[in-house]
């Protein structure tokens, strides 16, 4: 899967526009479309596209430790609102965007350093103008919830 490395990588608001949410996460999975940043630099990847939900498999390395040598809990964070996001993004219709109004995640255990982990997003609701999902982050190895989320994003028309 190839990398967005600057910002002429990113797809721009034409192509954005002409593709459906469902259409576009699936050419992100199939690198027809570049991985984005964020994934590179926290270490995951997409790995499932469904209709309404969507599964990024990563591992946590020392380079997002704090200064205890844990897990930072923007990790968590950050994974947890790509996947609830894109699962809401598989929603979205051709001509739309969409971004995070909130979101809400409940560690519920540290996520060991080095542990290959997925984060799973799934909606709950879309309507014309918000969605709604829910996520969780759990062990391969170990089957463990390590985190849960939830989020609403905003869904655009534009003209």
């Amino acid at each position: 899967m190839p990398d967005a490395t600057t910002f002429a990588d990113l797809p721009d608001r034409a192509q954005l526009l002409s593709m459906s949410g469902f259409d576009f996460m699936c050419a992100m999975r199939d690198g027809t479309l570049p991985r984005p940043p964020i994934a590179r630099v926290l270490n995951y990847t997409l790995a499932e596209v469904l209709d309404g939900e969507v599964t990024f498999t990563g591992m946590p390395d020392f380079d997002h430790t704090n200064p205890m040598g844990t897990l930072h809990g923007g990790w968590y964070g950050a994974v947890l609102d790509s996947c609830m996001a894109c699962a809401v993004m598989t929603k979205v219709p051709r001509g739309s965007i969409y971004t995070t109004l909130e979101y809400k995640v409940n560690i519920t255990r540290s996520i060991p350093i080095g542990l290959q982990v997925t984060a799973r997003g799934w909606v709950q609701h879309v309507g014309r103008s918000t969605g709604v999902a829910a996520g969780e982050i759990c062990g391969v190895e170990d089957g463990k919830v390590y985190a849960t989320g939830s989020t609403t994003c905003i869904i655009m028309k534009i003209s």
